[in-house]
């Protein structure tokens, strides 16, 4: 068994029988029938470049639908109306030309579409915004109408066969050098040449943590990989989605970073990128990653509860009226956890050339 890392952006790493030379451009000579697991951005821009070189691609996805970190969340107000957030990665950006060439596509589909709103940061000391940027080095791209509209796209094309809602329990390599994927519910899920996953969690003890079971990939059996993937960061992250009758107008840009805060890192107004209603504003906030971990070693790594929730709401909306700007109470409000996040401000994998913002 031969463990190789794909070259190409924003891909994790690949298992498969093959030279570790290999690339997207030679892969399909090597495998012809390939898993990929994991719907977020990676697995989805994997799942595309491997079909249209010819391969034949099943994705798996614990999730309903695809997206991870690039998901838009629906909400019902108490009064009926529909909220949708975009709460994770509030926008993406790219220097890299290959990754721009994606991105161009993307746009020319329709897809994305550039968010032209200034950014900044906000010190919590002086109660001052700065760093204004009056025009980034990159451009802000969002998916239109939500962020996992690029993924949706993407585990659609042609050659992808998309399995929403089936969690991986274990991924075992037999005699033959092929890959056997078994579901968490002990379903066979086939056999594969190649399996690309996207997300650490595969072979992590924290899949214990949250499931009970050992990690579907035993790394003692795969000492290379287990060094690699110690290298690659998760942060947990709580978001909060408000959504607000009137427009915040002491706040004179659409996102800013937080200077000087235990609890937030950003905040973002979610309403005001193209492509969303403008029937209420809507703002999410993101917390520090050390808030995070002190409210999960606190909690463990189970689903939150709701009390567990409410609480972390209540923090984060307070700190963010603690800023002096005359934030009013929202008619929504509503907190998520995320246990690995890849933003602000982080390259989604080693080497990667789009930043989720």
């Amino acid at each position: 068994m031969t463990i190789t890392t794909i070259n190409y952006k924003l891909l994790p790493f690949c298992l498969c029988k093959s030279d570790p030379s290999i690339d997207t451009t030679t892969m399909s000579n090597v495998a012809t029938k390939v898993a990929v697991v994991g719907g977020g951005i990676s697995g989805a821009v994997c799942a595309s470049t491997l079909a249209k070189n010819g391969i034949s691609v099943t994705l798996f996805e614990s999730a309903r639908g695809p997206g991870g970190r690039m998901s838009q969340r629906r909400e019902i107000s108490e009064d009926g109306k529909e909220l949708l957030f975009d709460h994770g990665a509030p926008f993406f950006s790219a220097s890299n030309s290959d990754v721009l060439r994606l991105v161009h596509e993307w746009e020319s589909k329709g897809l994305v579409e550039e968010w032209k709103e200034n950014c900044g940061s906000f010190d919590c000391i002086s109660k001052k915004f700065l760093d204004i940027e009056q025009e980034a080095p990159n451009k802000k791209y969002v998916g239109i109408p939500g962020m996992n509209s690029i993924c949706k796209a993407l585990c659609n094309e042609t050659g992808v066969e998309s399995k929403f809602g089936v969690s991986i329990g274990r991924l075992e390599c037999l005699d033959d050098e092929k890959w056997s994927l078994t579901g968490l519910d002990g379903q066979n899920l086939g056999r594969f040449s190649g399996v690309v996953v996207s997300d650490k969690g595969i072979a992590s003890p924290r899949f214990t943590d949250v499931t009970g079971r050992p990690p579907p990939l035993d790394l003692s059996l795969t000492p290379e990989l287990a060094l690699k993937l110690q290298d690659i960061p998760v942060s947990p992250c709580f978001a909060l989605m408000l959504a607000f009758s009137e427009p915040l107008s002491s706040i004179s840009v659409k996102g800013f970073s937080f200077k000087n805060s235990e609890i937030l890192s950003w905040s973002h107004c979610d309403s005001s990128k193209p492509g969303r209603s403008t029937a209420s504003e809507r703002w999410v906030l993101h917390s520090t990653a050390n808030y995070a971990r002190g409210i999960i070693a606190q909690t463990g790594l189970q689903k939150p509860s709701s009390a567990t929730l409410t609480k972390v709401a209540e923090e984060l909306f307070q700190e963010f009226q603690s800023i002096g700007l005359n934030i009013p109470r929202p008619f929504f409000m509503k907190a998520h956890r995320w246990l690995g996040k890849c933003f602000p401000n982080c390259e989604h994998s080693e080497g990667a050339e789009m930043s989720l913002g």
